[in-house]
């Protein structure tokens, strides 16, 4: 009688051998870590800019609140900085130099115009710019702004603000050509020949009983119109935040489930590389 031919039984080809996978899987396990590390430590970064931007915010409403100081004077000029002096209530007393007046392109409630910057002689004989506020195109000529300037010694009230140099959004600054996008005090004194220039500017604030402008309000009779200075902060950490977070939680779960397949099986059981099976 003939013998029967048993079936022969054949391996089961592993996606790859074991040495290939494990150096696979290590890798991905470096990426994935390092990939975690990242997306949390960025988490933790806007989680302190947070609390930072915060206590500034704090620090300068305190500041604009507080009653005014005297403006720095030229011996504390070299440790002006914005995180302790921006936006920080102060008076000087002075005398304008008119003829020395710079316009500067802004855009506030009123619509678009201009800064009105002006230099105040003080009786060190320091100069301070003061933004006296702003005007509309039609009202650049001094003549045009329903009141004479002022004359004599005036007493200021204001925000001290930090130099603006370079320019404005791709704009830069042309002194030659008197176009001006940005409050750069340097280049508005070099223009002129002012010294010694303090490192900062003055927005004049709105005098007491001050009628509203805006867009619910008619237009000012006189001109410049003080008092428009935004005090505005971004403040989107939280968000930043909870997203860095979620990609790292993200990641770490994707890393999870690829662990698990690899090495425990999408149903459970834990694959065995080479198994032989019957293959009738």
């Amino acid at each position: 009688m003939p013998h029967s031919v048993p079936t022969p039984l054949r391996a089961c080809a592993p996606s790859g051998t074991p040495a290939r996978r494990t150096w696979v899987l290590a890798l991905w396990v470096v990426i994935a870590i390092l990939v975690f590390t990242s997306f949390f430590a960025l988490g933790v970064w806007q989680v302190q800019r947070m609390y930072w931007k915060h206590n500034l915010i704090a620090r300068v409403s305190h500041r604009i609140h507080a009653p005014p100081v005297a403006a720095p004077a030229p011996e504390q000029w070299a440790g002006i900085t914005p995180q302790n002096h921006e936006y920080l209530r102060v008076r000087l007393h002075g005398v304008f130099l008119h003829q020395y007046e710079t316009l500067v392109q802004a855009t506030t409630d009123l619509g678009s115009g201009y800064w009105v910057l002006t230099p105040l002689r003080q009786a060190d004989d320091s100069v301070v710019l003061i933004n006296r506020g702003f005007v509309l195109p039609d009202r650049r000529n001094p003549a045009a702004r329903g009141a004479p300037s002022p004359q004599g010694e005036v007493s200021i009230t204001g925000l001290l603000r930090i130099s603006e140099p370079a320019g404005g959004f791709l704009r830069r600054n042309d002194p030659a050509a008197g176009r001006w996008y940005s409050r750069d005090v340097q280049a508005i004194a070099a223009l002129h020949g002012l010294t010694p220039v303090a490192p900062y500017f003055v927005d004049e604030q709105a005098a007491p009983g001050a009628e509203p402008v805006g867009e619910m309000h008619a237009l000012p009779a006189t001109w410049p119109v003080a008092g428009l200075t935004v005090v505005s902060f971004r403040d989107t950490h939280l968000i930043y935040a909870i997203t860095w977070f979620v990609l790292a939680l993200m990641v770490a779960l994707g890393a999870g489930y690829v662990g698990r397949v690899e090495y425990v099986g999408p149903r459970g059981e834990r694959p065995v590389p080479g198994k032989l099976e019957d293959l009738e």
